[in-house]
């Protein structure tokens, strides 16, 4: 159950998990490599559904493909701190744990091998894969991941303590006391799940949705720590001693992810262009005074503008920002972690870069046609066939990327090499502990280059002088 948010409706169903398993063959001499999805929507929206997630490229390989839904807002990531009632958070998130362990209990009865499970996944996924890679709720249920546009270490990944179950109450008309937890949870219970979704958004205030950052329901640090607790402490405080360390990973993100706000920044250009503050890291800005955060945004501003006395920013300029501060720097702290705390296990860093001016979707959906660049989740189309996709010509740039990334990314869920014929002579190379933060660069060619986004790096890494950078 969630809003739509193009008609502002409800829609779904609270019954709805289920899960589609996909099998090019059912008998082989040998089961096949098994690769599960989870889907990206902020934790607010998004479903399993083929119309979004069609398998058809994935069926060109020898593998099993799983897409599966789990529970957002409200319904997925409501959180109470009274441990008698049962509901500490991240409902969503152990849907997800469940859904692995059906694939160990039951991927063989469709020829797929539990011990060759890659866990995948974007933007709110991608979290998602990253966090399952630290709860001991999941140890063993996989074996290899693929990271695209997100990791734990997002500040959008864990939501802050804003007492949004109350506030939510308060929308709907509840006039008992905010902190009698039990009658708040009976009222909401009352309430129609359908209501429950289409007021997540109208809680979160002007100053909030200015943050970039925050949303209603999202992942929480549980209050305490039950049987299946996924999270029971900041996500930086578990990257030291992860189970996921000795997991394969490829990580990345794509070129311009910061198109994603292109439409809010928009609505509100006044404050959001001279929003400086904002732009600090949430848990930076958490544990600083004002002459700090001033300080730091001194910095920021000398770094991207070359003075101090910068006012507003114009659209793009803002908008590479935010590429690097919502994805990307955390992106290299989650690689930071892993050369410190995984040096031995391979992790592979990707820029997704395929620019076309009819195939990147969500930038056509979210920016409209004039605008060019790789837009957060444009990646997507050159995954699944859905609504939006269309046949191609094999001559196309379109569909020689869609051929290169399954290839890639199926080789990898096979051997744990992303390395294939399909992208000889070129050669992608795991990150070397302490080296340089080397890329596969995946446009209309593939170059093994150094992330062009590392230069920024510098200023983002300085302002973790108290909040741990990883």
């Amino acid at each position: 159950m969630q809003r739509n948010s193009i008609t502002m409706s409800a829609e779904g169903s609270e019954d709805c998990l289920y899960l589609n398993v996909y099998a090019k063959r059912l008998d082989s001499p040998k089961p096949l490599p098994v690769m599960v999805w989870i889907y990206g929507g902020g934790f607010q929206i998004g479903g399993a559904s083929r119309d979004l997630y069609g398998p058809d490229y994935f069926m060109k390989h020898d593998v099993i493909l799983v897409t599966f839904n789990y529970r957002v807002g409200a319904l997925g990531f409501l959180s109470l701190k009274e441990r008698e009632l049962n509901v500490p958070g991240n409902a969503g998130l152990k849907d997800q744990v469940q859904a692995l362990r059906w694939v160990k209990e039951n991927i063989a009865s469709f020829n797929g091998d539990p011990d060759n499970v890659t866990l995948m996944g974007e933007s709110a996924g991608a979290a998602s894969t990253h966090i399952m890679m630290q709860t001991e709720q999941t140890r063993g249920l996989f074996h290899r991941a693929i990271v695209q546009s997100g990791s734990a270490l997002c500040a959008w990944a864990t939501e802050p303590d804003k007492r949004w179950a109350q506030r939510l109450g308060k929308e709907l008309g509840y006039l008992g006391p905010l902190d009698n937890e039990q009658e708040l949870l009976k009222f909401l219970k009352d309430t129609p799940a359908s209501k429950l979704a289409l007021h997540c958004n109208a809680i979160v205030t002007q100053e909030e949705q200015r943050d970039y950052e925050i949303i209603a329901f999202g992942p929480v640090i549980e209050p305490y720590v039950g049987e299946d607790c996924v999270v029971p402490r900041p996500q930086q405080e578990q990257l030291s001693n992860a189970w996921g360390n000795a997991v394969p990973m490829i990580i990345g993100g794509n070129s311009f992810e910061g198109l994603f706000s292109y439409q809010t920044t928009l609505q509100d250009p006044l404050h959001m262009l001279s929003a400086f503050e904002a732009l600090i890291p949430r848990q930076v800005r958490d544990v600083i005074d004002q002459d700090e955060l001033n300080e730091m945004v001194s910095r920021l501003k000398v770094a991207y503008f070359g003075d101090t006395e910068r006012g507003s920013m114009e659209l793009f300029e803002c908008l590479h920002i935010l590429s690097v501060k919502n994805f990307w720097h955390d992106i290299h702290r989650t690689l930071l972690a892993r050369s410190v705390y995984a040096p031995a296990t391979a992790t592979y860093l990707y820029r997704f870069d395929m620019d076309s001016p009819h195939y990147n979707h969500y930038r056509i959906l979210k920016c409209g046609r004039k605008v060019r660049g790789v837009c957060h989740a444009d990646d997507i189309s050159y995954m699944f066939y859905g609504i939006l996709s269309s046949k191609l010509d094999k001559a196309t740039p379109e569909y020689r990327t869609i051929e290169r990334l399954i290839a890639m990314w199926t080789s990898f869920a096979t051997t744990g090499d992303p390395n294939c014929e399909t992208i000889a002579p070129v050669k992608w190379d795991p990150l070397r502990p302490g080296g340089p933060e080397l890329c596969l660069n995946i446009a209309d060619g593939l170059e093994f280059i150094p992330l062009p986004e590392s230069k920024q790096f510098v200023v983002w890494d300085s302002f973790y002088t108290r909040e741990s950078l990883y």
